[in-house]
């Protein structure tokens, strides 16, 4: 999809940046594959406010998607290319030759007629799903497990891929978009291609009101509170308000949260790289 700038018409199109959804071919989703999506409104069981800045918003349905890939050698053919208000990038809709339907998350090349599949011996081209054992070192990936039958859970938004590294004993080596290489197991699945909508982190939603429409409040800064609001509220005039730190105190710039025990650590080859 293309970035769209708009004329200054309004205060709200003056640095307006959208993408212009050019690769959508159906407004309509598939039905069956449609649930109700409950709202918190940032509020926890006992009705207390826990998470700031969430409410209102436009009305949305959740799209059931097929992160597992587990219809093992039926081929699958790209019915539609769709919107998911629930996530950054684009989702497909499959037609599998047995009359089943299912979504997923659109690679960027995937187009409606394409067919997929996901096997061993699936051939190597975008959208076909196959373990990280049977995958040529250098492939660009998404839709990672971490668990064998886990399901996707990692590189999934917007532009993300992930590189197919090296082949250790029963590991995969893989280096992920932040710069992190690790090992996966090798049973894992993985699909092939980049995720759809790379334009998606250039977007520039240009008014208060388009962030509203997404179900985002109006963020108060922490320095401007009262003491008793924010641990970096108070003080006369214009106070610094000392460390940064989020509302439970937690320090915001450089402090590791990570869990030093943490077991999966030891399948970490590379850190991160810092900003």
């Amino acid at each position: 999809m293309e970035l769209k700038k708009f004329r200054p018409i309004t205060p709200g199109q003056r640095h307006k940046v959208a993408v212009t959804f050019d690769e959508i071919t159906t407004s309509k989703p598939e039905k069956s594959l449609l649930v109700k999506k409950k709202r918190s409104g940032g509020r926890n069981d006992t009705g207390k406010m826990t998470i700031e800045n969430i409410g209102g918003g436009h009305k949305q349905r959740y799209r059931i998607i097929d992160f597992k890939r587990n219809k093992f050698g039926i081929p699958a053919k790209v019915a539609t290319i769709e919107y998911d208000p629930n996530r950054t990038a684009n989702i497909a809709l499959l037609h599998y030759v047995d009359g089943e339907k299912r979504y997923i998350i659109a690679p960027t090349g995937l187009e409606v007629g394409m067919e997929v599949i996901s096997s061993k011996d699936a051939p190597i081209k975008v959208g076909n799903t196959l373990p990280l054992s049977n995958l040529p070192l250098g492939t660009m990936v998404h839709n990672i497990e971490l668990r064998p039958a886990q399901g996707a859970i990692m590189v999934r938004s917007a532009g993300s891929s992930a590189q197919l590294m090296a082949k250790d004993d029963k590991y995969a080596v893989i280096k992920l978009a932040s710069g992190e290489i690790r090992k996966i197991l090798m049973t894992c699945l993985a699909t092939i291609g980049t995720v759809s909508n790379p334009q998606h982190q250039l977007e520039v939603h240009g008014k208060a009101g388009r962030r509203r429409w997404l179900g985002r409040r109006p963020n108060v800064r922490a320095t401007v509170k009262n003491p008793v609001d924010h641990p970096m509220g108070g003080g006369e005039a214009k106070s610094s308000g000392g460390h940064p730190r989020n509302k439970n105190g937690v320090p915001a710039k450089g402090f590791k949260t990570r869990d030093r025990k943490k077991a999966s650590s030891k399948y970490i080859i590379e850190r991160r790289k810092k900003r």
